[in-house]
């Protein structure tokens, strides 16, 4: 009996381990989001300093397993690569290269030239502390982006150009490069990265690009560098998103007023906070710091079922808008891999808890991954026939 007793033990632990070995491969070869996404566009996620060096092994394994693109969150900034005039510092730039190419990715350079993030050097005289001629500040601009792009020519897929250069209501930003240089500057970062890399993609990228005036802004002011024969491959939209801005109308709008220029759309920098605004701010300032005020953090011990659903409606309502118009966008990039490390925790107010990622600070994909893998899938359904 006692020999019975054994077999059947025996068995049933061979069938146990068979199930958990089926279970597991099954696990293993499900769809992810690269696969689900090929040939719609590009999905591509924002890599901090500790996942280019493989620190974050939980970030790199869902980075290597879901995307296809990467982009730098910081380490290509001006600020970050120049801290002062001809002294360089691609260390961490460098590394951010080989983890694309090791993995076979396309690489987007973050960001050439932007108003915040720039050394202040970049903008005075040594030895007066006055701001520079307008000749100095364009040789600098053009040593900065000749030595970037130079660097990674051939390797870097595409460079957000100019970043932030027009305000909501459509009017440019009188940044210190359009005080001292005046508009000319957008042309002038365009040419030298141009010249730099001649086969690089470049691009414009922005926040609040679905706001109606400042569309119109963008609209004239790609136009008129487009006249100047200004190579400009796609238009970059933040999709520095919340739970009830923008009208999803409004950003179908923009998506084929900057197609209809004859470039890409890419959607950047894609985030949905479901957090409180301070004082109606929908933009993507990050000059902004507000104090904080525990009103305005009401998830801190948890986001509720109900929100939770209402977040995944919302990314869904978009995904559907980018399928939809897969043929004009060639890539959507998220801003960041996990809840745990979004800008948007600390933005515009520090110390909240934000939940405006695909993946939980657990690195495990919420319902919405699966979710936008089965509307990927019925899309592809949906052409072939």
């Amino acid at each position: 009996m006692k020999t019975k007793y054994l077999i059947i033990t025996i068995l049933s632990a061979i069938m146990l381990t068979s199930v958990m070995h089926v279970q597991a491969k099954g696990k293993k070869s499900d769809i992810t989001l690269k696969e689900a996404l090929k040939g719609k566009f590009c999905i591509g996620t924002a890599l901090n300093t500790d996942q280019i060096w493989g620190k974050d092994t939980a970030a790199v394994r869902v980075v290597k397993q879901q995307f296809n693109s990467i982009v730098a969150e910081n380490c290509m900034k001006s600020e970050v690569l120049q801290p002062r005039e001809g002294k360089f510092n691609f260390k961490d730039a460098d590394k951010f290269v080989e983890f694309g190419e090791e993995n076979n990715m396309q690489i987007i350079g973050h960001t050439l030239i932007w108003h915040s993030q720039a050394p202040a050097w970049f903008f005075k005289d040594k030895e007066t502390g006055r701001d520079i001629s307008k000749e100095v500040l364009i040789e600098r601009m053009k040593n900065h982006i000749t030595t970037v792009v130079s660097r990674y020519k051939g390797r870097v897929n595409g460079w957000d150009v100019v970043n932030e250069a027009v305000l909501d209501d459509g009017s440019l930003r009188q940044s210190k490069f359009y005080q001292i240089i005046g508009e000319d500057y957008l042309k002038l970062a365009f040419e030298f990265a141009h010249a730099a890399d001649p086969e690089a993609e470049l691009y414009y990228n922005d926040y609040s690009m679905a706001n109606p005036a400042k569309r119109e802004g963008v609209v004239r002011m790609i136009k008129k560098l487009q006249e100047q024969g200004v190579k400009i491959t796609a238009i970059g939209m933040q999709g520095h998103l919340g739970m009830n801005y923008p009208e999803i109308e409004e950003f179908e709008k923009s998506i084929e007023a900057y197609a209809a220029l004859g470039v890409k759309v890419m959607i950047t920098e894609l985030d949905i906070t479901v957090l409180p605004t301070p004082k109606n701010n929908v933009g993507a300032e990050v000059s902004l710091n507000y104090e904080y005020q525990k009103e305005m953090n009401p998830y801190a011990d948890g986001l509720p079922a109900e929100k939770a659903k209402e977040l995944q409606d919302r990314y869904a309502d978009f995904f559907k808008l980018f399928l939809k118009h897969k043929d004009q966008i060639s890539r959507v990039t998220v801003w960041g891999i996990s809840d745990k490390n979004s800008w948007r925790n600390n933005w515009p107010m520090h110390g909240r808890t934000d939940y405006p990622l695909l993946f939980d600070r657990n690195y495990n994909a919420k319902p919405i991954v699966c979710e936008i893998i089965k509307m990927a899938d019925a899309d592809s359904k949906l052409t072939k026939k």
